[in-house]
């Protein structure tokens, strides 16, 4: 159903179809486009906090209209993070996913060394990175 050009008492109304029309553009576009944003975060350590806090990151990011992209929640479903080559393999195939996103967003006060290298990539490819506390605030 689109919006109607006549009002409720049937009188041609342009402005405020005019106003309803943006509006709807606006929302469509927003449906339509979603930025992929990567997700860098803590997974060793405390994996399962680690694990929860990296989804909850993830809704983050959907709620702020983008796509996320965690690498560490996917790649540790069937690569083993305590063996250093499979390890490696997941840094890498983050790496591949991380020149497909537009920016990377960085989580939490603790950098843990996967989290570092992923920093470190992305600076040297000059992405763009921001930094959120474990609130999922931004620090400027």
């Amino acid at each position: 159903m689109g919006i109607d050009k006549f009002n409720a008492e049937g009188y041609y109304d342009p402005t405020a179809y005019d106003a309803l029309t943006k509006i709807e553009q606006r929302e469509k576009a927003a449906r339509t486009f979603r930025p992929l944003v990567y997700i860098c975060s803590p997974y060793s350590g405390d994996i399962e906090r680690n694990t929860d806090s990296a989804r909850r990151y993830s809704r983050f990011a959907v709620a702020m209209g983008y796509i996320p992209i965690a690498p560490h929640l996917l790649f540790t479903q069937f690569l083993d993070d305590s063996d250093p080559d499979e390890r490696e393999l997941g840094l890498f195939f983050g790496n591949v996913l991380m020149s497909k996103c537009s920016e990377v967003w960085v989580f939490g006060s603790h950098i843990s060394s996967g989290m570092r290298a992923e920093i470190n990539w992305a600076k040297r490819k000059n992405y763009p990175i921001r930094y959120f506390s474990s609130q999922c605030k931004e620090v400027l």
